[in-house]
């Protein structure tokens, strides 16, 4: 990312907390009341106050453990569950109708459920999460794994590779920019019931602490908790963007806008006009597979010109 595109989103960031303070501090009330809304500095000093102190670092630890546990858990069950759907009709009659009756259920409403299986209001939380990230995952990776073309699968079986072959060096690499889009999805979800549930029945946790704030009128408190709410999501969704593209490098580079990617453009152009390509090799077996009869009549050159007139 260039800097002018860094300093864009700083300018933003910084656009929106000056028009929070020039709301809040001339107490403007045309039909959003901002009187009774903490400024900018207010919640700053609160903030300041609680990252000194030992509950605020223990109620983050809370959150974090509770949504790496049930956002890992979902990932697993997503893409496995997933997969089997989109390649087994077994799986797909027996999970199928089971998968679409669950989906439309908020995992908020799973709060009660929770509470009467599991001993501990921890395992319940974590239960939630994992249910609020486990379904955009399952269903993105179900079309991923589906849309593949039958090609690459056919390579490789008439390679001689098994169904493990195919599945980990096909299906799966196939389907990851599909199965990413599910987990960040997922993720932010899992933020949003993960924070509710703590409300409800949490002892710790950031959800838990801004709910007190809350209930005791702290208003900078519970704005502290909205930030820290959102400073979190933020950096494990951006976790998991940077995961995905790490792991998707073979994708071609998507082309920006601007100077560097028109110059970017007019190199790609002036290759092709020279006979280069700007699309990525595709392996062997996929080049020889899709070229059919005239691909053997071009290694062969002798046998077509015994065969033809």
């Amino acid at each position: 990312m260039t800097g002018g595109r860094w300093l864009l989103r700083v300018a933003s960031l910084g656009a929106a907390l000056l028009v929070w303070q020039g709301l809040t501090s001339l107490d403007v009330n045309v039909w959003l009341r901002f009187e009774q809304f903490p400024t900018v500095g207010e919640v700053a000093g609160a903030f300041a106050e609680r990252a000194g102190t030992g509950p605020f670092w223990q109620d983050l630890a809370s959150s974090l453990r509770r949504i790496v546990t049930g956002f890992a858990l979902a990932a697993v069950l997503g893409v496995a569950v997933g997969t089997a759907v989109a390649r087994s009709r077994i799986a797909a009659d027996v999970l199928g109708p089971l998968l679409e009756v669950l989906r439309p259920v908020p995992a908020i409403a799973l709060v009660p459920v929770a509470i009467l299986l599991f001993p501990s209001n921890e395992q319940g939380i974590v239960f939630i999460t994992c249910t609020a990230a486990f379904f955009p995952v399952l269903v993105s990776t179900r079309h991923a794994v589906g849309a593949l073309t039958p090609v690459w699968e056919e390579a490789v079986l008439t390679m001689g590779g098994g169904r493990a072959r195919v599945l980990f060096s096909v299906v799966l690499p196939g389907a990851l920019p599909g199965i990413f889009g599910g987990l960040s999805v997922g993720i932010g979800v899992a933020w949003i019931c993960v924070i509710s549930a703590e409300m409800i029945s949490g002892e710790y946790g950031v959800g838990y602490r801004t709910w007190q704030d809350y209930t005791v009128i702290d208003y900078p408190g519970v704005l502290v908790g909205m930030v820290t709410i959102g400073a979190l999501g933020w950096l494990t969704s951006t976790a998991v963007e940077r995961a995905g593209r790490r792991l998707t490098r073979w994708l071609p580079a998507r082309e920006s806008s601007g100077p560097a990617g028109s110059a970017a453009t007019g190199r790609t152009r002036r290759g092709r006009g020279h006979g280069g390509s700007s699309r990525a090799p595709l392996p062997a077996t996929a080049r020889g597979g899709a070229s059919g009869p005239r691909s053997g009549a071009a290694t062969f050159p002798e046998q077509t010109r015994e065969v033809t007139p």
